[in-house]
């Protein structure tokens, strides 16, 4: 396979398939329903992403209108699934009424200032790309994703999971998808697959901290808190700090994730226990971000980032290649002061070893 050599058809989505398959066998079809409607929604989507060529999003919007500048188009579904549905708020539009489509566009635009402000990156892309986002998208759906173009997001079904556009690092999972699929571009599969998640995992909560002014101490280092209804015993999707700790639910059972190589996953399902074993290259993200203290953004961010960025990335790369690919690019852009350190030692506390 060529590096870069175009982009790859890809349908990712916030909520894993095991958790969803947990739901559809719950012996309460209120629970039941809406996470097989999820599934085969999902499966219809994924299968459309491989039958269609991924041009980007600029094929079907126009140009932003200044470089360095956000435009954003928020869609209203109306509970359909025909995308992008019906435009409610452009560029410069005051709030509405509606909560949900003010979040969208809200998250749209922290995303795309912690991009350029933090790394000098106009847009996913890197040259403008119009962000467009569609919400209100079936009913009771379960999920959010990124389609290659576009971001969607669910209602949720009020029972486990509730408004896709509440937590904010959930917008910028999602669209940090999208800046993979325009740089390394990673493999949906093994442990390309878990390094593609993990990358949105750490620019999600980057987004998060960035919105928030918060230091790598005061995080919660949460993928999703917020999401989970009054009755899940939990707290977020996952947890970067604790990776298997973000619930154990009667329903939804336990968290998955393993913290390190130790307690990897060998699985054929979820393309290979992507959203399971980016447990581990998360963690190591939370070590070096904490170590190093201040703004995560600032350094641990930047590093990780120079990698996803710099070219040397393979698509098929595995967990050594990119933590030694961090320890290259650490010592590139600081030296050999304690970021090199730091980002050294996190891989060794995951079992993870460089080259």
């Amino acid at each position: 396979m060529t590096r870069h050599g175009g982009f790859e058809p890809v349908f990712c989505t916030i909520v894993p398939p095991h958790v969803l398959d947990r739901l559809a066998q719950a012996g309460d079809p209120v629970l039941a329903g809406p996470a097989r409607r999820t599934l085969q929604r999902d499966a219809y989507e994924r299968t459309q992403r491989r039958l269609t060529t991924v041009v980007g999003a600029r094929a079907v919007a126009p140009l932003a209108a200044e470089p360095g500048t956000p435009h954003r188009t928020v869609h209203d579904a109306g509970h359909g699934t025909g995308l992008p549905g019906r435009a409610v708020r452009a560029e410069g539009d005051e709030p509405g009424q509606d909560a949900t489509v003010n979040r969208a566009y809200a998250g749209l635009g922290a995303t795309f200032e912690l991009l350029l402000s933090a790394y000098g990156r106009d847009s996913i892309d890197g040259a403008g790309m119009p962000l467009v986002a569609t919400v209100h998208y079936d009913r009771d759906y379960n999920n959010a994703f990124w389609n290659g173009e576009q971001m969607v997001f669910g209602d949720g079904d009020g029972e486990i999971f509730l408004d896709f556009t509440l937590p904010i690092d959930v917008i910028g999972h999602e669209l940090a998808h999208g800046v993979t699929q325009h740089t390394a571009n990673l493999d949906y599969f093994g442990q390309s697959g878990a390094l593609n998640e993990s990358v949105s995992d750490v620019f999600g909560a980057l987004i998060k901290q960035y919105s928030l002014g918060q230091t790598a101490a005061e995080a919660d280092w949460l993928i999703g808190a917020g999401l989970l209804a009054p009755r899940v015993t939990g707290t977020a999707l996952r947890s970067m700090k604790e990776p298997g700790t973000a619930y154990d639910d009667d329903v939804l059972g336990k968290d998955p994730q393993p913290a390190t190589m130790d307690d990897y996953v060998r699985t054929g399902r979820d393309n290979g226990g992507v959203h399971i074993n980016s447990g581990i290259p998360n963690h190591a993200f939370y070590l070096a971000a904490t170590t190093l203290g201040g703004h995560a953004w600032e350094r641990a961010g930047q590093i990780w980032y120079d990698v996803l960025t710099g070219g040397e990335l393979r698509q098929d790369a595995l967990f050594t290649d990119f933590a030694t690919l961090t320890v290259k690019a650490a010592r590139a852009r600081f030296g050999q002061g304690e970021e090199l350190l730091a980002v050294t030692k996190a891989w060794e506390r995951v079992g993870v070893r460089t080259l």
